[in-house]
């Protein structure tokens, strides 16, 4: 077998994560190699993403190397994979997940928040929930990679950062982390600390039907499955998250309506072979609520 050609975008972070994937394949007997290339998303920092195109623009050039064959797999943080996944390129594995939860990041020596200072975070979901918890707060938009984060961080531009607990985790930075939020604190984001293998339809991917994991599989779908359903994007901030046991599903998730501006919180529970259904389900009844 030729070695696997690994599409990745070329962030410290993507590369290691990639990595992951590939160290799998070894465990298998079967080489790889990367690609990796810049996102347009990767290229327009002084922007937030939903006045660019939102999530998609992570994914748009690993697409087009998988459709003409110059990778044979992407691997993504599923959650910068867009709801709507192309039938042509369908997810194909989904990884074990790594911490799903939220941390505040403060600079390097500081004991407390400096709330004279912006908290950095461009999500939306973020930002209503971190307003929640810390009414004094002002939230302020924070672009680049963890290492560009950090770095306007400590220079003194933020007080605190909130960012994944997997990407500082996955980068050896976790002694960066201050404190881990609870999801009852922040909901994370639908699919956060889950990675993504993408192929293309038609071919056949046995030899890494291995690093599927059926648990995570199950509550990232019900996830997906909400935020889809409520067609939330990367400038929503709808999230979901769900745990999967052994013979029951539970998943939670937060709804933001437009037009009043109000949101709020509300779970299900379920068979997990109907995690789809469940995450539908859920969002139907919380959308109804605003209705």
């Amino acid at each position: 077998m030729k070695p696997v050609r690994i599409g990745t975008r070329e962030s410290i972070l993507a590369v290691i994560q990639s990595e992951m994937v590939g160290q799998y394949l070894m465990e298998k007997g079967i080489e790889y190699e990367l690609v990796t290339m810049k996102t347009t998303g990767d290229k327009i920092l002084n922007k937030t993403l939903d006045k660019i195109g939102g999530k998609g623009l992570f994914v748009k050039e690993l697409d087009h190397a998988l459709i003409d064959g110059r990778s044979d797999i992407s691997v993504h943080s599923l959650k910068d994979l867009p709801m709507e996944v192309p039938e042509e390129l369908p997810v194909i594995a989904f990884s074990k997940r790594e911490d799903p939860r939220d941390v505040l990041v403060l600079p390097e020596g500081a004991e407390e928040i400096d709330f004279s200072k912006p908290i950095g975070s461009s999500s939306f979901r973020r930002r209503i929930q971190i307003e929640k918890l810390y009414p004094q707060a002002r939230v302020e938009s924070v672009r680049g990679n963890v290492q560009t984060r950090l770095r306007k961080l400590d220079e003194g531009q933020y007080g605190a950062l909130v960012l994944a607990a997997a990407g500082l985790i996955r980068l050896g930075l976790e002694d960066r982390i201050y404190k881990y939020f609870e999801p009852e604190e922040i909901l994370p984001a639908a699919g956060q600390g889950v990675l993504a293998v993408q192929g293309r339809e038609g071919e056949d991917y046995s030899w890494v039907a291995g690093y599927n994991d059926i648990k995570t599989e199950r509550e990232v779908l019900a996830e997906r499955a909400f935020v889809r359903w409520l067609d939330g994007g990367c400038s929503s901030p709808i999230a979901a998250f769900a745990v999967c046991g052994e013979d029951e599903l539970t998943i939670e998730g937060l709804y933001y309506d437009d037009v009043t501006g109000r949101w709020h919180r509300e779970s299900a529970s379920g068979a997990p072979d109907k995690a789809e259904e469940l995450g539908i389900a859920l969002a139907k009844t919380m959308k109804g609520r605003y209705e």
